[in-house]
C-alpha cells in the first residue's frame, strides 16, 4: 500500500468521523445547551487522551509555542459556540457544504496576515468560492436565517485557527497539538458550562461522549493522512464529508438533500481544487528553478 493511498483511507475516515461528530452534538442539544455540551465534548475528549499523557508523563506539553496555544484556544471558544449553535437552525448538508469555504478565507487571510502574493487563480478561486456560497444560501429566494449567520462567522474563527495550527505543526506533534487543544478549551468552557448549565439526559451524554471519541478520531487521522501525503492529494477526499452529511441528514434528521446545496457545495469545492492544484504546481516550478 503506497503513502497516497494511506492518505486517502485517512482522509476518508476523517471526513466520516467530522460528519459524525457534528450529527452527535446536534443530537445532543435536544435536551441540553451548547455551552453545556461544548464543555463536555472537550472535557471527554481530555479523558479520552488522558491514560496516555500519564503514560507520556505528560511530556506532550512540552513547547515553545504556549502562547499560540493560548491564543488558539480562545478563537476555539467562539468557533465551537457559534459552530455547534448553527447545527440546530440549518439543514446538516447545507452546514457541512458551507464549510468548504474555509479553504477559501485561508487564502485571503494568508494574503492579508503574511503579504503573500494573491496570483489571478486565487483571485478566480474567491469568486468562484463565493459564487459557490451564494448559491448554497440563496439570499432572496430562500430565508437566511441566523444558523447561516453564525456558520460564515465561525468560518472566520476557524481559519484563523488553521493558520496558527500550521504554524505550530512545524515544532510540536500532532498528539501535543490536540493535548492543548483539549485542555485549553476544558478550562475555557468551564465558567460558560457552569453559568448557563443544563443537565443533559443519558442519551444525550452517550451522544456527547460519542461526539468526543469521533472527534479524537478525526484529529489522528488528520494528523496521519499529513504525514503520508500533500494537501493535494487529500483535499479532494473532504467532499465525501457532504455524501456523508446528505446520507446521515436524510436518516437520522429527515432532511431530504437539497439540489441546490448540492449545486452550491460542488462550485464552492471547484474553487478549493483550482487552490490546491496551482498551489501545488506553483511548488514545484519553484523546486525546478532551486
Amino acid at each position: 500500500m503506497n503513502n497516497n493511498f494511506k492518505a486517502i483511507l485517512f482522509t476518508f475516515c476523517g471526513s466520516f468521523f467530522a460528519v459524525l461528530m457534528d450529527a452527535l452534538i446536534r443530537s445532543a442539544q435536544y435536551d441540553s445547551n451548547v455551552y453545556t455540551i461544548g464543555f463536555l465534548r472537550f472535557f471527554f475528549g481530555l479523558l479520552i487522551i488522558f491514560p496516555y499523557l500519564v503514560k507520556k508523563k505528560f511530556t506532550t506539553y512540552r513547547t515553545k509555542n504556549f502562547k499560540f496555544y493560548f491564543i488558539r484556544g480562545l478563537l476555539n471558544l467562539p468557533f465551537m459556540i457559534l459552530g455547534f449553535s448553527a447545527l440546530m437552525y440549518v439543514p446538516f448538508e447545507q452546514f457541512k457544504a458551507i464549510f468548504f469555504l474555509s479553504p477559501i478565507i485561508v487564502v485571503l487571510l494568508s494574503f492579508i496576515i503574511f503579504r503573500e502574493k494573491i496570483y489571478m487563480f486565487r483571485i478566480t478561486a474567491l469568486v468562484i468560492g463565493f459564487i459557490g456560497m451564494l448559491i448554497i444560501i440563496r439570499p432572496g429566494f430562500i430565508d437566511v436565517n441566523i444558523g447561516t449567520f453564525m456558520i460564515m462567522s465561525s468560518l472566520i474563527f476557524w481559519s484563523f485557527i488553521i493558520i496558527l495550527s500550521k504554524f505550530i505543526s512545524k515544532d510540536d506533534s500532532p498528539i501535543t497539538m490536540v493535548t492543548y487543544q483539549y485542555t485549553f478549551m476544558t478550562i475555557f468552557a468551564l465558567p460558560l458550562a457552569i453559568y448557563f448549565w443544563e443537565m443533559p439526559s443519558i442519551d444525550s451524554l452517550i451522544y456527547i461522549f460519542m461526539a468526543a471519541v469521533s472527534g479524537t478520531i478525526l484529529h489522528l487521522s488528520l494528523a496521519l493522512s499529513y504525514k503520508y501525503a500533500d494537501l493535494s492529494v487529500t483535499q479532494p477526499i473532504w467532499f465525501s464529508g457532504l455524501i456523508f452529511a446528505s446520507i446521515i441528514g436524510y436518516f437520522a434528521f429527515n432532511e431530504s438533500p437539497d439540489t441546490w446545496t448540492w449545486i452550491g457545495g460542488i462550485i464552492v469545492f471547484s474553487s478549493v481544487l483550482i487552490i490546491t492544484y496551482n498551489e501545488k504546481s506553483r511548488e514545484k516550478r519553484h523546486e525546478k528553478i532551486y
